[in-house]
């Protein structure tokens, strides 16, 4: 229910007109769209497979993910225009689930937002889909994953690794995609100095919401911490005796 209501909420402040958000529809060559599309594909399907396996067992597993889907929309969902890149930076919301269940169904999770988001908001486009899913889902999910969990090894806080997840996470999709825009619009044009300045575009919000994605990252799973505990035990994301411990 809350979940809804964030929606709607986001859905009434939206402006009613606002540049394409994620990479919209007709940017990208064809060559580049299905190359994109075949990144995206195995890591989608490892993401059903994975999703099909862990809630066999356990039957609250898949409104888990249904949670974290609407959180990952909802964040994603809210677009501050660049007026310099023709387009939108917004943060990326796939460290909280990648953290929570894997980056595998925050893969899968992410490509379902990015599909509702495409057909009745037109945000981003059905053939960016693949080069969106593997910006904001692979490389920001992986990313999210792969800086906690360093983090967590070398004996960082809760707060701390999962703050530098979300803020990595963020810059390394935004990194992404301005590869992706960079190697599909750059026509006759150097590939880096594109690439320069489609990154200098992003710099002024990006920054920014990627220090305001590490906050909200770190407060969601420190919040569970101090609130459900055992269900971070349960998901595998801190081990039985360090709940009730300190952050």
């Amino acid at each position: 229910m809350y979940s809804i209501v964030l929606v709607f909420i986001v859905l009434l402040v939206l402006p009613g007109s606002v540049f394409a958000m994620h990479i919209s529809e007709g940017i990208l060559p064809l060559n580049w769209a299905v190359l994109w599309f075949v990144l995206a594909l195995p890591f989608v399907a490892a993401g059903i497979k994975r999703m099909k396996d862990l809630s066999k067992n356990d039957l609250s597993f898949k409104p888990l993910i249904g949670l974290m889907a609407a959180v990952v929309f909802v964040i994603s969902l809210m677009p501050i225009p660049v007026p310099t890149a023709g387009t939108c930076s917004h943060p990326g919301g796939t460290a909280i689930p990648a953290i929570l269940v894997g980056p595998f169904i925050s893969v899968l999770i992410t490509a379902v937002a990015l599909l509702i988001q495409a057909l009745f908001f037109a945000h981003g486009g059905l053939s960016t889909w693949g080069a969106d899913i593997v910006s904001m889902g692979v490389v920001g999910a992986f990313t999210g994953y792969g800086i906690f969990k360093f983090l967590r090894r070398c004996n960082a806080g809760l707060g701390v690794s999962a703050f530098c997840a979300g803020l990595l996470s963020d810059w390394a999709i935004y990194l992404t995609t301005s590869v992706e825009l960079a190697s599909g619009i750059r026509g006759s044009e150097p590939f880096l100095p594109l690439l320069g300045k489609i990154v200098i575009a992003f710099v002024p919000t990006q920054l920014p919401l990627g220090i305001v994605e590490g906050a909200m990252t770190a407060g969601m799973v420190t919040l569970l911490y101090r609130r459900r505990a055992d269900l971070l035990v349960k998901l595998g994301v801190i081990k039985q005796e360090q709940a009730g411990g300190t952050l």
